[in-house]
């Protein structure tokens, strides 16, 4: 079923659009339904090709999928029963799972699974061998890092906590990775990094005060060696409602949206938002 579709000569404002304006708004759809289908019964489009006539001898074709309702909540059923595996996948192993119940119960709750195979993937792919961790908790996120990072790579995690921080110990310990693979430094962040060493950092990855998210993106910067990485969790946490006079973002989404800005504007910057758990900002300097 092929309908050709004629634009107006007129735009929205009423104006007389000029012939050769008009000539580069014509366009040929091509509806393509489903075998079996009748095309007058066919509520939503599977596939649907736009070619956009232009005064030249050649024409451009663009082609996209549109996904019926069950095709949609197909994949959607699939991707869950999927993330279930990983998460069962990843429990039965006693040292992490015990990180899991532990930090379920403390006021720093860990990352999910897939935050946690997201950062394993990540530190896998740079070949991380030095790795700032900003908020230790209870080992989980420390875990996934040191399972992704080269064999004699080193994980400097801080915390405030000293509790939290035996109890990674621990599990680092359980998991088998030796005393020399994790150095757990006590202290606020803000007077722990500038101790450490400019540019000899392969990832740093904040997990910790959403509000310090803009102080932290600019030690960071120092930490990290050119070709390094800067991970931010919790970064879809804005509000979906519009900023107005009845309401302003808090100071943590505020925080978050200056990061997002800052990453997505700099050119220095390679920045990849995705959506796993509270969401990942990455973005390789």
């Amino acid at each position: 079923m092929a309908v050709n579709v004629r634009s107006s000569r007129f735009n929205a404002g009423g104006r007389l659009l000029s012939s050769r304006r008009h000539a580069r708004s014509c366009a040929r759809i091509r509806l393509v339904f489903c075998q079996g289908h009748d095309p007058a019964a066919t509520v939503i489009l599977r596939w649907v090709t736009i070619r956009w006539s232009e005064p030249t001898r050649h024409a451009t074709l663009w082609e996209t999928a549109i996904a019926s309702p069950e095709d949609t909540a197909a994949r959607i059923t699939w991707v869950r029963a999927e993330q279930a595996r990983f998460e069962r996948s990843a429990l039965e192993d006693e040292p992490l799972a015990d990180a899991y119940e532990a930090g379920s119960r403390s006021a720093a709750p860990p990352v999910d699974t897939a935050t946690g195979t997201a950062l394993r993937f990540l530190a896998a792919s740079i070949g991380a061998r030095s790795v700032v961790e900003i908020g230790t908790g209870c080992g989980s996120s420390g875990i996934w890092l040191l399972r992704g990072m080269a064999p004699d790579g080193i994980l400097t995690t801080v915390d405030t906590n000293a509790a939290y921080q035996d109890f990674a110990r621990s599990v680092f310990t359980r998991s088998g990775f030796g005393p020399g693979r994790a150095r757990l430094i006590r202290g606020t962040a803000l007077e722990v990094l500038p101790r450490l060493t400019d540019g000899g950092y392969d990832l740093v990855f904040v997990d910790a005060d959403a509000v310090s998210y803009p102080l932290y993106l600019s030690e960071a910067l120092r930490l990290l060696r050119p070709g390094g990485m800067v991970v931010f969790n919790g970064a879809m946490v804005t509000s979906a409602e519009p900023d107005g006079p009845l309401r302003a973002p808090d100071p943590r989404e505020a925080a978050v949206r200056e990061v997002i800005g800052r990453v997505r504007d700099e050119e220095g910057f390679i920045p990849m938002l995705m959506p796993v758990g509270e969401g990942l900002l990455a973005a390789i300097r």
